[in-house]
């Protein structure tokens, strides 16, 4: 692997984790990643709004919704 390919590959890298950061941080601003019930939509909200990183200060407010079915009585 040469030097500039490494290079790259770090650079992209940081870039990445960097971004998955500042998702996080929104995540945490907008209250998802606190203590209520877990469910199919704010486990997916929470989980693209960490993807969706910098964008979500730039007017992207990703939601997710879904259900999951309820066992037969």
């Amino acid at each position: 692997m040469s030097v500039r390919s490494r290079s790259r590959t770090q650079l992209s890298t940081v870039v990445v984790v960097f971004w998955l950061l500042i998702g996080v941080f929104a995540a945490f601003q907008r209250g998802y990643l606190g203590s209520h019930e877990p469910s199919c939509s704010s486990l997916g909200s929470t989980a693209v709004t960490v993807i969706a990183g910098p964008l979500n200060y730039l007017g992207v407010n990703p939601k997710i919704k879904c259900s999951t079915p309820e066992p037969s009585k």
